[in-house]
């Protein structure tokens, strides 16, 4: 077990946002979080990284667990000059070795010396992925990481953390809107909406009520073109082979 929340409930200011989240995550496995806007998918990523503070319960993270967080989107000064490179030695320093294995696992590698305002989307994500390595993570959080990307985007980026989980044989925990590749990509599913409405493996909660209430699917043939995802994937259940 790499993480593991008991009774966790999170209050920004009084208005309550998470209550009790029981959760835990192996080694190699790859979660995904569900639900609608304003679910508390997001701030539940930031409370598992200490950026926000349970108002009770607990978090019981490995000996040694390192977390590696790729946020939603990032906010850049489009007249502040900085190369990649500049960018990944912020707050502190980083080895060029490190730089650049980082860089190489993302899939871009020749990235360094590019103004962070010239890069697209797909770079940017990926260059996000890169600084979240630099921690070498053994649990990788991502925050809807393919938000904004075109579809074969989306397809690259799923391939290569999958190719990250097998390398590093760390954990992925995503959250993702996209309910087609969280049913054929994710190994367990997380069904949030203010507290954990349901969870398991893709068809397991795809044939779920609270499921199906809460994403306005309506019959079996709406519910099987989502996780029928063993006639549609080679992988059964791995992003390996997204697309």
């Amino acid at each position: 077990m790499l993480i593991q929340t008991r009774n966790l409930c999170v209050q920004i200011g009084k208005v309550p946002i998470l209550r009790n989240i029981d959760l835990q995550v192996q080694c190699g496995e790859i979660v995904t979080i569900i639900g609608p806007n304003g679910s508390g998918k997001s701030t539940l990523l930031r409370t598992l990284i200490g950026a926000l503070t349970p108002s009770t319960g607990q978090i019981i993270r490995a000996p040694g667990l390192s977390i590696g967080y790729v946020p939603q989107r990032l906010y850049i000064d489009d007249t502040l000059p900085m190369t990649v490179k500049r960018f990944l030695q912020l707050p502190q320093r980083a080895p060029a070795a490190a730089i650049q294995s980082s860089l190489a696992n993302a899939g871009v590698p020749d990235l360094q010396d590019q103004q962070l305002m010239s890069l697209s989307g797909g770079q940017l994500q990926r260059l996000l992925l890169a600084r979240a390595l630099l921690a070498e993570p053994n649990l990788l959080l991502l925050d809807e990481p393919t938000q904004g990307l075109d579809r074969r985007g989306s397809a690259d980026f799923y391939r290569q953390i999958d190719r990250l989980r097998q390398a590093l044989n760390c954990a992925v925990i995503m959250v993702s809107h996209d309910l087609q590749v969280v049913m054929r990509r994710s190994e367990r599913v997380i069904c949030l909406n203010g507290h954990i409405r349901c969870q398991g493996q893709p068809a397991e909660v795809g044939r779920s009520a609270e499921f199906r209430a809460l994403f306005g699917i309506e019959d079996d043939e709406d519910a099987l073109a989502l996780y029928n995802h063993r006639e549609h994937s080679h992988c059964a259940g791995a992003m390996r082979e997204a697309g």
